[in-house]
């Protein structure tokens, strides 16, 4: 397969190619030159719950959960 370099420095990868590994938009890559004219390309491999963290983080100001008042650990004794 051939792809073309753009004026801003893309390469685009084949439809064939996303389509067949499952590709979408926003995926890493890692490029590695192994010698001059030749260049390996690897998927890198996403975070687990990328992002996840801050989406939560932002629920309180959407209005999805509200703040439950806990009681506190502090005051426990340890039983010997």
């Amino acid at each position: 397969m051939n792809t073309k370099l753009s004026s801003r420095g893309q390469i685009v990868l084949p439809a064939e190619l996303r389509r067949a590994d499952e590709l979408k938009a926003g995926q890493a890559f890692e490029i590695e030159r192994v010698e001059p004219g030749e260049y390996r390309l690897k998927l890198v491999p996403s975070e687990n719950n990328h992002g996840f963290v801050d989406w939560l983080l932002a629920c309180p100001e959407k209005g999805y959960f509200v703040p439950v008042e806990s009681e506190s650990t502090d005051d426990l004794c340890v039983i010997s």
